[in-house]
């Protein structure tokens, strides 16, 4: 087994324990078979990739930092911190709306923005007001029974339907009992936990496994304490409650907790389904975007405990804690010690064009890239802890690649404004890497 880092070590004996566990030792506690199988792949029981050291935080060490600050709002921009963050950019600067909460010193927090307010479709990142629905929607049926919202989320199954029509993402489907791992698409009468659903979605960021906890977000809005109903009455209430009542339900169940929980809805806003098919089925409610600034307000106010409930918020940051292969922005290798809570999405269109060819996040029509971060540093001598979120419609570049540069560029800009603590002479500072 490989050790956890010093420093990562040290950092979770000196935070405080919650009551529960989740990240890759949490597997007895949700029931995600996904986490069993990365914690004996991690563990060498069995073959596959292996986490990098910021991945590697037990559950105890996955918790929300800003407790203690539940009234801090964005701060005002500081220009020049601002002015920092707006070069990094360079000369497509106006393709980019980005915010940068710097937390290391929450008491001092520092604050930059570059075209705050601009707002597109930022893709699968709207997911994240999925999972906010959906624990909006337990919250609101048990609200002092933290217990039962934990039974709902680990006993639930949920058997994939028409509503997960269709999707390329592939998910890992892991059997507990035979260790052995299958990555596909999922297909109809796939089961799995509510618990399941939402990490597949956020994980690997699969729009079947989205639409399927869209469905269950929306039942849960309805029956209330009477969920979860049979399939055959799931099937029975999609196919005969008229479509404007469909319409209507949607709303209440991903409209309202975005202006309840202190959101914008005219800044962030989850207007369909991930499917087609879902699409079909429940007319949504209109367009779908965000903004840098709205998605900044969201994770700071998860991390303050403030999205729904403290339960809630911790339960959405573990589900976005990288413990899936790290990709765009979270792929920077700057970040390779760092925990990263993280979600992106993209959405690409091309045309034909005289000495171009078009690729993926290369899109010459539009070029959408969206990058959430939460970034949690405590190695080579310093403790750094920031958030990060970043959307750019860059023509004819590739996207992927350009918000894992700018992760590596802002990281750095974190890095020079906290030095390193000095060291005992002649010992080098703790660097977080495994020793050969």
């Amino acid at each position: 087994m490989r050790r956890l880092p010093l420093a990562l070590l040290l950092a979770w004996l000196l935070t405080p324990l919650p009551a529960k566990a989740y990240p890759l030792d949490g597997y007895a506690e949700t029931g995600i078979r996904r986490v069993e199988g990365a914690r004996l792949t991690d563990e060498g029981v069995i073959w596959g990739r292996k986490q990098p050291p910021g991945a590697l935080l037990p559950t105890e060490a996955v918790d929300l930092r800003l407790l203690d600050h539940r009234n801090l709002d964005l701060p005002e921009p500081d220009p020049a911190f601002t002015r920092q963050i707006r070069n990094l950019l360079g000369a497509s600067a106006d393709r980019y709306g980005v915010a940068v909460l710097d937390i290391t010193d929450p008491s001092h927090p520092r604050y930059a923005e570059y075209r705050g307010d601009y707002r597109q479709n930022v893709g699968s990142v709207g997911k994240l007001l999925v999972a906010l629905a959906l624990f909006q929607g337990l919250a609101d049926a048990w609200p002092d029974d933290l217990d039962k919202r934990r039974q709902i989320l680990k006993d639930t199954i949920v058997t994939a339907d028409d509503f997960s029509h269709s999707d390329h993402h592939k998910i890992r489907l892991f059997d507990v009992q035979s260790r052995t791992l299958t990555r596909r698409s999922l297909r109809d009468g796939d089961k799995g936990s509510l618990w399941e659903y939402l990490d597949w979605m956020l994980s690997a960021s699969s729009n079947s496994a989205a639409a399927m906890t869209m469905r269950e977000a929306m039942l849960l809005k309805h029956f209330g304490k009477d969920y979860p109903p049979s399939e055959e009455e799931i099937k029975r209430f999609f196919s005969q409650t008229p479509k404007h009542d469909l319409t209507e339900l949607f709303k209440r169940t991903f409209f309202d907790p975005v202006t309840r929980n202190g959101l914008d809805l005219e800044q962030l806003r989850q207007g369909s389904f991930f499917t087609h098919q879902g699409k079909r089925n429940v007319p949504g409610g209109g367009s779908s975007y965000g903004t840098a600034r709205e998605l900044m307000r969201y994770v700071l106010r998860m991390e303050q405990g403030r999205l729904v409930d403290d339960f809630s918020s911790r339960t959405i940051k573990r589900l976005l804690y990288m413990t899936e292969r790290r990709i765009r922005y979270a792929s920077s290798p700057a970040l390779r010690d760092s925990a990263v809570y993280f979600k992106s999405g993209s959405l690409y269109q091309c045309r034909q064009e005289e000495d171009f060819s078009c690729g993926k996040y290369m899109g010459n029509v539009k070029n959408y890239m969206n990058s959430v971060a939460i970034v949690e540093t405590t190695t080579g001598g310093r403790h750094l802890d920031y958030m990060v979120t970043l959307i750019s419609d860059v023509l004819r570049k590739n996207s992927a690649v350009d918000h894992q540069t700018l992760a590596t560029r802002i990281h750095r800009l974190i890095e020079r404004a906290h030095p390193a603590a000095a060291t005992s002479e002649g010992t080098p500072p703790e660097t977080g890497a495994d020793q050969p």
